[in-house]
């Protein structure tokens, strides 16, 4: 995105406020705005803060995973983007909807430890040709559009 600039990236574990697994798009975009705010506090120096939160949500009796995406500058603006959604099996779906973590159920399903730190589900359920990283990664870049095209985000 800022081919012309250095960059220098610190990843830092901050609470989101929300439930480890958040069960709506509401709660999922609220978890990575204070996962951003959080980063904020615990480091300030810094240009930009980024939250991501995972989360579910349920519409006609199918589940949905995705991924919200939130950046703040230390001028104070901002910038989200959702990722692509997918839909989870009936066997994960059922262990979700009894509250248990999706990282735990991907586990308990596919007999892993910590997928979630490692591929996810999207690694799993795509064998691998799509892994946590690229799943974000365009995400990651529209999020970043109003810091490219700040003329365009100016608010009157």
């Amino acid at each position: 995105m800022f081919p012309n600039k250095e960059w220098e990236f610190q990843g830092i574990s901050v609470p989101s406020g929300v439930a480890d697994q958040p069960m709506s798009q509401e709660e999922t975009l609220h978890g990575a705005v204070q996962r951003a705010k959080n980063a904020q506090e615990a480091s300030p120096e810094a240009d930009f803060w980024v939250g991501i939160e995972g989360g579910v949500a349920t519409e006609n009796q199918e589940m949905e995973v995705f991924a919200w995406i939130y950046v703040l500058s230390k001028a104070g603006k901002s910038g989200k983007s959702r990722t692509a959604n997918f839909y989870l099996p009936p066997q994960i779906q059922k262990l979700v909807a009894q509250g248990i973590e999706l990282g735990t159920a991907d586990d308990m399903v596919f007999k892993q430890e910590n997928s979630k730190q490692q591929g996810g589900s999207v690694g799993i359920l795509t064998d691998g040709n799509i892994d946590r990283t690229a799943y974000y990664q365009t995400s990651m870049i529209l999020a970043l559009i109003p810091f490219l095209k700040e003329s365009l985000y100016v608010v009157e």
